[in-house]
């Protein structure tokens, strides 16, 4: 695959029903796609994370451990070589159409169906970055921008963008243009790949970015709305940078953060005297929402 600039690998546990959400959980917090598969004939579950070889281990490390602690099991983690074109069709068929909240239906480019009426349809390529809509953290995100609607923000900034699901959702949905910003290069060409699929290249501005270190990021604040969805350690190290660069009743969307990790994410928010709006748990995730 073209996006792919390192090689790529698969780690799989597999587990019983009780354990999936917590083992998905752990490989989505190191991988950049994670897919499920039932064995129907002994009930387990095998979890699969596709990411690049020798990226995020002390991600994946400790967000094991917090898996086996929280479901009492520890599986063996596998590993193997990954052949994009295979894991990309086992990838078309576990991921339909997404419909999400009141607003949004999250298609792969595979489906060729009629399209679901009454909702913003985001269409994205099942490839490394494929934002699918399917994992916890992204939805509570589209959720929670549908509560932040009626306030119409203007200046729009999403960090670590990855595919670039929500900078378009939010374009699509208040029309008004975001900067997507992301510290990987195939995200941000990926992003600005789905942005031109999605029509909304005119509104979204992909760029290679670390962050609030980068001047042009500060330096197109403040912000009305900033979407975060990253991990929780990141969230609290930024949430200085985020209160100062937030304008006068601005929100956040915070996530990457499993539910028990919010409440130390909130905290270090309010220590920069942002206000909790509401807490949206999606599985074992939970996205937050603060004001300015």
């Amino acid at each position: 695959m073209a996006n792919h600039p390192m090689a790529l690998e698969t780690v799989a546990v597999s587990v019983a029903e009780d354990a999936l959400d917590a083992y998905e959980a752990a490989l989505a917090n190191a991988c950049e796609t994670v897919g499920f598969f039932r064995d129907h004939d002994s009930g387990i579950w095998r979890v699969e994370g596709v990411k690049r070889v020798g990226v995020n281990e002390a991600e994946l490390a400790s967000s094991l451990a917090v898996a086996a602690m929280l479901t009492g099991v520890s599986p063996v983690l596998q590993r193997s070589a990954t052949a994009a074109d295979g894991w990309l069709a086992r990838t078309y068929a576990a991921f339909p159409e997404q419909l999400i909240g009141r607003r949004f239906a999250v298609r792969g480019t595979h489906l060729t169906g009629p399209r679901t009426p009454h909702r913003i349809s985001l269409t994205l390529d099942a490839g490394l970055a494929f934002g699918t809509g399917e994992h916890g953290s992204t939805r509570g995100c589209l959720v929670a921008l549908e509560t932040v609607v009626r306030r119409r923000p203007r200046r729009i900034l999403d960090l670590g963008t990855g595919s670039g699901i929500l900078a378009m959702a939010a374009a699509r949905l208040l029309h008004r243009a975001v900067l997507a910003t992301d510290i990987e290069p195939w995200a941000v060409r990926v992003a600005g790949q789905n942005a031109a699929l999605n029509r909304v290249a005119h509104l979204v501005t992909a760029r290679l970015a670390d962050g609030w270190r980068d001047p042009m990021v500060r330096r197109l604040g403040p912000y009305d709305l900033v979407f975060a969805n990253i991990l929780a350690r990141p969230l609290c190290l930024m949430a200085r940078d985020l209160a100062r660069y937030l304008a006068p009743g601005g929100t956040a969307i915070l996530a990457g953060l499993l539910g028990n990790q919010a409440r130390w994410v909130l905290a270090a928010h309010r220590a920069q005297g942002l206000r909790l709006e509401r807490m949206l748990p999606q599985g074992p995730w939970t996205t937050i929402v603060v004001r300015k």
